[in-house]
């Protein structure tokens, strides 16, 4: 195994605030849908959908149009967009009429259509290190590990529902982390194995949370009935300085557990885990989060340093940006090792920001980063897309 030299890694993040989804959110569709699309076809989720690799025009199908409350199609892919339908109404009821003119801003692709309900998606994976900030006021402090070429690298400001929203975008609507108005936090980690069953991605669960609840507890009445397809760790915490991390999974019932910390590993003690270096990363916080004096300033600083910062971006599980969430006063900050980016609920705006990360991986087989693994059997990973700005 032998060092290399470091590679640069540019990325512009865009921040596009809108309430309801309108031409911004449509031009981050068009950019980013024939990526999703490839992925969401790929092994062998065309015969789960039941369109071919030409999608609706390849197979023959015959759109129906919209009708009721959705689309409706002929054929084996219309009883597949039909039961995402039903289950995103059965379950997540309050997100429908967002979910029907995201459709119509798609003009209509019974394949997007859905790919949007997120119920049953290809698996997907990303290795991250989250804990909620103990001190007087109360703060979630998150670094998200991934490919970067895979990010959408947006943060969107929203209110579908009525209710003030911001986070990191991911599958076109869902949220890997966010805040909302009431003040309530919530991220996403990997859950170190894979298992996979009938339910959603968890970027949707994450948009559900923040767009029903106002506090911790209500979170974890939403978390504990909400069907997931893969394994997760999620972290939560409100304004009131409370707390929790469930762990999520299609195969077993939700462990609740009052850490304020989370990496990529299952709750019993010595369970195995598909994501090097885990364990070191949940020491490290089990350790930080109760010191003596630790500040907030103190907190995100460790996560920009080794173990709990990846430089592994060749590998796919690089650190993307380590997001710090106030929701005593409603701010949101994405923080690199050279830069920060600030925004409030109150005043969320567009516009952008660039960074260069930096690359000083091993080459060889064997390496990974802390966050995860260079390949991972069952995942289908995105295929990168060329990017424009969303608010072009």
């Amino acid at each position: 195994m032998k060092s290399v030299a470091p590679r640069a890694v540019p990325l512009t993040f865009y921040s596009v605030a809108e309430p309801v989804p309108g031409q911004g959110w449509q031009n981050l569709f068009r950019s980013a849908w024939p990526a999703y699309r490839q992925w969401y076809l790929r092994d062998g989720a065309a015969a789960a959908t039941g369109l071919g690799p030409g999608g609706v025009a390849g197979s023959g199908l015959a759109l129906g149009g919209v009708a009721g409350s959705g689309l409706a199609l002929g054929g084996v892919a219309g009883s597949e967009l039909a039961l995402c339908e039903q289950m995103l109404a059965a379950h997540m009821p309050e997100l429908v009429p967002t979910w029907q003119r995201l459709v119509a801003l798609a003009d209509g692709d019974p394949l997007a259509a859905q790919m949007l309900t997120l119920y049953n998606p290809p698996p997907f994976l990303a290795g991250c290190s989250q804990a909620v900030y103990l001190g007087s006021e109360p703060a979630l402090v998150r670094n998200y590990d991934y490919a970067p070429e895979l990010l959408e690298r947006v943060v969107f400001g929203s209110a579908f529902t009525g209710r003030r929203v911001v986070g990191m975008s991911d599958c076109l609507w869902g949220l890997v982390d966010g805040m909302n108005d009431a003040g309530l936090a919530v991220s996403l980690a990997f859950g170190g194995r894979l298992a996979m069953g009938p339910g959603f991605g968890i970027p949707l669960v994450l948009r559900y949370v923040l767009e029903v609840c106002d506090t911790a507890a209500q979170a974890r009445l939403a978390l504990a009935r909400l069907p997931v397809h893969m394994a997760y760790n999620v972290t939560v915490a409100d304004r009131a300085g409370d707390y929790f991390t469930v762990f999520v999974s299609p195969d077993s019932e939700p462990v609740f557990l009052d850490s304020p910390i989370a990496t990529n590993l299952e709750p019993e003690p010595g369970s195995p885990t598909t994501a090097p270096h885990s364990r070191e990363r949940q020491a490290l916080l089990a350790s930080l989060v109760r010191q003596p004096g630790l500040t907030l300033d103190d907190l995100v600083s460790r996560f920009l340093e080794p173990p709990l910062h990846s430089d592994a971006y060749d590998q796919g599980f690089g650190t993307l940006y380590t997001a710090v969430y106030r929701p005593a006063d409603l701010s949101v900050e994405y923080r690199w090792r050279d830069s920060s980016w600030q925004h409030s609920i109150g005043s969320f705006a567009s516009g952008q920001h660039d960074v260069v990360l930096a690359s000083r991986d091993a080459v060889g087989p064997a390496a990974a980063g802390p966050g995860g693994h260079s390949t991972s059997p069952g995942a289908s990973p995105r295929t990168p897309w060329p990017w424009n700005p969303p608010m072009a």
